[in-house]
């Protein structure tokens, strides 16, 4: 059985122009269904069909084919299935696979699973489809709810399959049959059809302007590292929240603070620390960036932070001189040079410098962090 990929790519498009040429992120749209097509390795080939030769040039970059379509076939007014037609006619397949190159978003996994999905159920048509399970109408008709009968919980509504588009599957033989005998092929005509849900990003796809900042806003927004566990919001009643660094070290007693002078490719800890003063506090900064800040800390005994918090960070302390008492979550214990302190998000802690002479610590966190104390201490 042979299996082919198709990706279709006008060159015109009136909503937004040149859509599947346009960059998002130094890459046009195009590409990056390309790329995940590519890691499939389930399909005997790969085409991208076009009216024009501009897209031959990202074909071959790509190492995949180009079949050019004919003119006629690329205006505001032809159909998918005379475009899917010609191409089936030109290029021998049992079963081919239309991807669509707005829709960025689509996955591996959604691919892999939709041709298994095909050749397993034996479909001549498969269609992506988005779950909708709410109240929905079409003109004007109420679809699965009752006006006049007590609105039910969404989740036990009759759920709505809106087309998805972003994959299409036809067996060649059946279409052929459906475009010769009735016109049409694209939603299965004569045959077994099947539908296949599509869920999360992979539905978006790429129709408008609005959908285009969207789709933009995914892309750039993909190193945002998503939280292990859901948190939730709390009331902080009787607590009280600081961020600003060198207001929560005054306050904890830090009597001289050099947090800017910061990112040197190379400091000397040891210099440091003998040409600070050994008889009162102090704080240096060495490193200050977006994703993390290290701070040595001198403290001279008695002394320390005061009990707190953090909502969304983790902090870790490497104790460089002296000798510390470290409270965390009401149990104490001793740490000294050579110890390395971590501090999970959302456990108080406290930190007391003991011993006869200062301490050190380096602490290493990020400079806005937030601390959250309780209001009485």
């Amino acid at each position: 059985m042979k299996i082919i990929a198709m990706i279709p790519a006008r060159l015109g498009s009136k909503r937004v122009k040149s859509k599947n040429l346009r960059l998002i992120n130094g890459k046009a749209l195009i590409e990056y269904v390309l790329e995940t097509v590519i890691k499939t390795n389930i399909f005997d080939s790969i085409w991208v069909n076009s009216e024009s030769e501009i897209f031959s040039e990202i074909a071959q970059k790509y190492g995949v084919g180009f079949y050019k379509r004919p003119e006629e076939l690329a205006t505001d007014t032809s159909t998918n299935d005379e475009f899917a037609y010609d191409f089936i006619n030109h290029t021998e397949c049992d079963i081919l696979v239309q991807i669509l190159p707005t829709s960025p978003f689509i996955t591996l996994e959604d691919i892999t699973s939709f041709v298994e999905k095909m050749v397993d159920e034996q479909l001549d048509t498969l269609i992506s489809v988005e779950h909708k399970q709410i109240a929905c109408i079409m003109n004007n008709v109420p679809l699965n709810f009752k006006p006049l009968e007590k609105n039910p919980p969404s989740q036990t509504m009759e759920p709505i399959l809106a087309y998805a588009t972003a994959l299409m599957g036809w067996r060649s033989e059946s279409y052929k049959h459906n475009i010769e005998n009735y016109g049409v092929a694209y939603h299965g005509g004569k045959g077994k059809t099947g539908y296949f849900e599509l869920s999360g990003l992979s539905t978006i796809d790429i129709d408008t302007e609005a959908d285009f900042n969207m789709a933009e806003a995914v892309v750039y927004g993909k190193d945002y590292v998503f939280k292990s566990k859901p948190e939730y919001y709390s009331a902080k009643c009787g607590l009280r929240s600081e961020v600003n660094v060198p207001e929560i070290l005054s306050k904890d007693g830090v009597q001289i603070n050099d947090l800017f002078d910061v990112n040197k490719e190379v400091v000397k800890i040891d210099e440091i620390l003998e040409s600070m003063p050994k008889d009162k506090s102090w704080s240096k900064r060495l490193i200050d960036t977006e994703n993390n800040s290290v701070t040595i800390i001198s403290q001279m005994p008695g002394e320390g932070n005061r009990r707190h918090f953090h909502p969304d960070w983790n902090e870790w302390w490497y104790i460089l001189e002296g000798e510390w008492r470290w409270e965390i979550e009401g149990y104490t214990k001793k740490v000294v040079k050579g110890d390395v302190v971590f501090i999970s998000k959302n456990r108080n802690h406290q930190i007391t410098a003991a011993g006869n002479s200062r301490a050190i610590r380096m602490a290493v966190s990020r400079a806005d962090v937030e601390h959250i104390y309780v209001q009485d201490e």
